[in-house]
């Protein structure tokens, strides 16, 4: 599944989509390390676990993270633009395994640099990034659904995001619905790519 990239834009904010664990925080990585460009982790603006419109899953019975209505977007997409605007803005530092956020961080970009914002729920902001004038380019990073599987759970065992077995029946869920996921993802202006094939189309900027 592909889709055409937007027309070219003024705007500086790369959007980095696509499912969990598909590689789009490794990807922001290399981004940053080759041409120094700043990264806003889109994640950190999840809302803390006692939010009181936070939605929930009747299959996992627990709060359902991965859901669009348990993260900030307002307040994440205020952020880009004041980083673009004035080249600082304060981010939220996010604790996955506390479910909430426990400090913040200033990020900083140079008036050259595109600004990579990667994050599941990315895509969301794409609309709004482009009628304000402050997309670049969107990609939905992916790969087969079930070696994102097996790779996103590696990364949630290590890190001790959450319980074991909650890890694996999300991530059941998760490969389930990795397909519509990315369909709308594709539907809201990303073009599908897997990691490398993004990267050097960014780094022909």
């Amino acid at each position: 599944m592909s889709s055409p990239l937007p027309a070219p834009a003024t705007g500086r904010v790369v959007v980095l989509a696509g499912p969990s664990g598909s590689g789009k925080s490794r990807l922001a990585g290399r981004l940053h390390r080759r041409h120094g460009w700043p990264i806003v982790r889109l994640d950190d603006f999840y809302k803390d676990a006692d939010a009181p419109d936070l939605p929930r899953s009747e299959e996992l019975g627990m709060v359902d993270w991965d859901h669009p209505d348990s993260w900030d977007e307002g307040s994440a997409v205020a952020a880009l633009d004041l980083l673009c605007a004035t080249g600082s803005a304060s981010m939220p530092l996010y604790d996955i395994s506390v479910s909430r956020a426990t400090g913040t961080h200033t990020v900083v970009a140079r008036p050259e640099d595109l600004v990579v914002a990667e994050g599941i729920f990315a895509a969301e902001a794409i609309p709004a990034l482009r009628e304000a004038g402050l997309l670049h380019s969107a990609w939905c990073i992916r790969h087969h659904r079930w070696k994102t599987f097996v790779l996103r759970l590696a990364r949630d065992l290590k890190e001790r995001r959450k319980p074991p077995l909650t890890l694996v029946r999300r991530g059941m869920v998760l490969l389930r619905d990795e397909p519509r996921v990315v369909a709308r993802h594709v539907t809201l202006g990303a073009r599908c790519a897997t990691p490398r094939q993004a990267e050097a189309q960014l780094s022909r900027v």
